[in-house]
């Protein structure tokens, strides 16, 4: 009998000062001997995990990638609630509800990370990390209340700790609070970007420059413009993202092994979601079919696929602002980029776009992970799919990486680019697209002859106008107003006045 059914329970905080929280480092002691339903197997003396945890160390070996923490931290919410709930419906003795609630807010606060060492390579529905959260936290409520660990411990890590619960509901339920959870720092770090892109859009919203098409000059635009686009796909990219959410937020908790609650209390789930809701601050719900919610992932390919798109537009935003940037002296040289570092270990004074760099190496990444997502969430087989930890990790991932890269691009690149803006002049006045203003007046055919003279004779377009003949030096200032070129909508062909220079 645990001693806590008739006393208090030990804090956990005093246990914890007397046990090393690095299972991995040298430990002088003699292994445990545990038995789950396989036999016996040794356990490190010291380690809060138990026999399941053991064997899929054994059997696990695979790769470098551990269970990330953001999973764990999750699945020790869902135990804390679930032992709360349990509690409250009767279905625990409050004393080991109480020592299981609070074992579990400790292991999700981080107080015991190292005590989670499995790889991501593991059974497809999560069942060993499950389990390994589960041992944990049995043996740290078993301790609070007054026993030892593994065999001599009084709390079961499957009848007590998971109880009402499946890795099959678990899992799915911790993948989406996680995804939740860090989709709140990667919107922060977005909508800081945008705000910068906006400043940038506002301080150059009258500086022009050649506008480009297939790498080719087009006519005129100002960097304010150019800015506020790249603003603007972050913006339909963040609106993709918060439509996402809301069906993330639709949890599996309360379906058990197959979808149809088995061994649970009817009200389990439901009240565990409230209570999650409650505690994280966020919308959680159980899923209105747990069956979908246990056998494909959907939700997240949807929340994913809109990182995707995040990935792209920041893809194109990057590779504008290196492209303009490109020089200084032999490329387009419009945009000087902060300098934070050299840039070559053999060529003096060179200095890299190295922010868009890694950010457009993140978004290569992120696009990587979309594809692996969606074939792993394809691979869902009749009540169950086996491909979780695959999913959460390359969600969990993207969403860190993009929470970094936006942050590092925006603080290390965009908030210290400059326009220069006189040599954006000079290479306007040497475009040939203005041609393109006197269309209206003088007809395509025309205006092409003009630009091509212009071109093969190596002069100016005014020039050029004035040489092959039919406009006239005052004719040509009117109509090609550079102001006027890159007013939206046409604004300069909206003048009663075709001749007048005035932009009103």
């Amino acid at each position: 009998m645990c001693l806590a059914f008739v006393g208090r329970a030990k804090p956990i905080a005093s246990l914890k000062a007397h046990m090393p929280t690095n299972t991995q480092e040298f430990d002088p002691a003699p292994p445990r001997h545990e038995r789950d339903s396989f036999g016996h197997i040794d356990v490190p003396a010291h380690a809060l995990w138990g026999a399941q945890t053991a064997r899929s160390l054994q059997f696990f070996a695979i790769g470098e990638q551990p269970m990330p923490l953001q999973i764990i931290h999750a699945l020790a919410q869902i135990k804390r609630a679930a032992a709360e709930v349990n509690g409250g419906l009767g279905l625990l003795a409050q004393p080991m509800a109480s020592a299981i609630a609070n074992a579990a807010a400790r292991v999700a606060a981080g107080e015991f990370d190292a005590q989670f060492p499995l790889s991501v390579w593991q059974t497809g529905s999560g069942t060993q990390s499950n389990m390994n959260l589960n041992e944990v936290i049995a043996n740290l409520a078993s301790l609070a209340l007054g026993a030892g660990l593994g065999d001599a411990r009084c709390v079961h890590p499957n009848d007590h700790v998971n109880l009402g619960q499946s890795s099959n509901d678990v899992f799915p339920t911790a993948m989406h609070i996680a995804g939740v959870l860090a989709a709140q720092p990667l919107l922060a770090s977005l909508g800081r970007l945008r705000n910068a892109l906006r400043v940038q859009a506002d301080r150059w919203a009258a500086t022009p420059k050649v506008g480009r098409t297939h790498l080719q000059d087009a006519t005129p635009v100002t960097f304010g413009q150019a800015f506020g686009g790249h603003e603007a796909q972050l913006a339909l990219a963040e609106r993709a993202i918060r439509r996402a959410l809301p069906d993330v937020h639709a949890l599996a908790i309360g379906g058990t092994a197959v979808g149809t609650g088995l061994n649970t209390h009817p009200e389990f789930g439901e009240r565990v979601a409230a209570t999650l809701a409650h505690r994280l601050d966020a919308p959680f719900v159980v899923a209105d079919d747990l069956f979908a919610a246990m056998a494909g992932h959907e939700a997240l390919v949807s929340l994913h696929g809109a990182l995707r798109t995040l990935a792209v537009a920041l893809t194109k935003i990057g590779n504008d602002i290196r492209l303009m940037g490109s020089g200084p002296r032999a490329g387009l040289g419009e945009l000087q980029l902060p300098a934070n570092e050299p840039g070559s270990s053999i060529m003096p004074g060179k200095v890299n776009p190295t922010q868009v760099e890694a950010l457009t190496m993140v978004c290569i990444q992120v696009m990587g992970h979309d594809t692996a997502i969606g074939m792993a969430a394809s691979q869902g087989q009749l009540e169950l799919n086996v491909y979780k930890p695959l999913i959460a990790y390359d969600l969990l991932d993207s969403l860190r990486l993009l929470t970094d890269a936006m942050s590092s691009f925006r603080r290390h690149c965009v908030e210290g680019i400059e326009v220069n803006a006189a040599h954006a002049l000079a290479t306007l006045g040497h475009s040939l697209m203005g041609a393109t203003a006197l269309v209206p007046h003088i007809g395509y055919d025309r205006a092409a002859l003009i630009a091509k003279h212009a071109q093969a004779k190596g002069i100016e377009l005014r020039q050029a106008a004035i040489d092959v003949g039919g406009v006239s030096a005052h004719e040509f200032d009117a109509w090609v107003d550079s102001r006027g070129l890159w007013a939206p909508h046409g604004a300069h062909l909206a003048k009663k006045n075709p001749l007048s220079n005035s932009i009103t």
